[in-house]
């Protein structure tokens, strides 16, 4: 059996598990990959929310709300939720927004989980939207995470102490 070589080391830099792949993913980008996201302009945010607010209400979406991330979230400027009752209607809506956001010019649009599933995904450069059924909605509250109500301080916390209907009054 041969042996393999001793990898090549940096003076003073042990060696570690790994391949070269995995090590540069955990590294994270260098300072000549990281690149400034270019922001659309606020009226067309605008009107390709308004077009997937259109779409969704059009699919008879439930529950629909538009978050604006400006100045929050590095991967987007707006966050669209909505509800769908089974997943065809889900995989429906997914389909008709692609078709609308492609005829109003977005040339690069990602959908993840269209395959059947409780979330999709679609992700339209400056606007990201999540389908959801009600349960995976409710679990994920993606709303309690982003919604504006972070901005303000939160109140503080009530301690409240319960006694048993049948405990004996203390004396």
């Amino acid at each position: 059996m041969r042996k393999r070589a001793a990898p090549k080391l940096a003076a003073g830099v042990p060696a570690s598990p790994g391949t070269p792949r995995k090590k540069a993913a955990a590294a994270g980008p260098s300072k000549e990959a990281e690149r400034v996201r270019e922001r659309a302009a606020p009226s067309r945010l605008d009107q390709l929310q308004t077009i997937i607010l259109t779409s969704l209400d059009e699919d008879k979406a439930e529950d629909i709300v538009a978050l604006d991330l400006a100045g929050r979230a590095s991967f987007a400027d707006r966050m669209v939720i909505a509800t769908g009752v089974a997943d065809r209607q889900i995989t429906a809506m997914a389909t008709h927004l692609e078709d609308k956001l492609e005829e109003a010019g977005l040339k690069r649009i990602q959908i993840e989980g269209s395959g059947g599933s409780d979330w999709v995904l679609i992700d339209a450069g400056d606007i990201i939207i999540h389908l959801f059924k009600a349960e995976a909605r409710a679990m994920y509250g993606l709303e309690r995470m982003w919604g504006p109500e972070l901005d303000e301080a939160a109140p503080e916390p009530v301690e409240v102490t319960v006694e048993p209907e049948d405990a004996e009054p203390a004396v």
